[in-house]
């Protein structure tokens, strides 16, 4: 059974820094190109930010560029997102996947900047 958990949110002021942890199981992790997702209220949920299984190659967003970093732990089956200089705009919930053909969503982790 795949199980995806995402945590580390929290309520952070602008300027300020997080890290996501999503820690996954039941499928072959390192097979997988991860993407770390956000949806924030009324929006369509999108992709943040991607990492290869050999971590060789990342892909982010533009509005997050510079300021967000993914990584991946292939022997923990964890990937994580940096989050640097955070802006009221990255206020969302933010939930892991394969890039494609995707699992059934975790529940997510709550980021929420603001003054």
């Amino acid at each position: 059974q795949v199980q995806l958990v995402e945590s580390g949110g929290g309520l952070v002021q602008p300027g300020g820094s997080l890290r996501l942890s999503c820690a996954t199981s039941g499928f072959s992790f390192s097979g997988w190109t991860m993407g770390l997702y956000r949806q924030a209220p009324g929006q369509e949920r999108e992709l943040v930010a991607s990492i290869v299984g050999s971590r060789t190659y990342t892909t982010y967003a533009d509005s997050v560029k510079g300021r967000f970093t993914i990584s991946r732990d292939n022997a923990k089956k964890t990937v994580y997102l940096q989050m640097n200089s955070l802006k009221p705009e990255d206020t969302a919930v933010y939930y892991c996947n394969k890039n494609a053909n995707w699992f059934p969503w975790g529940q997510g982790t709550q980021v929420t900047v603001s003054s």
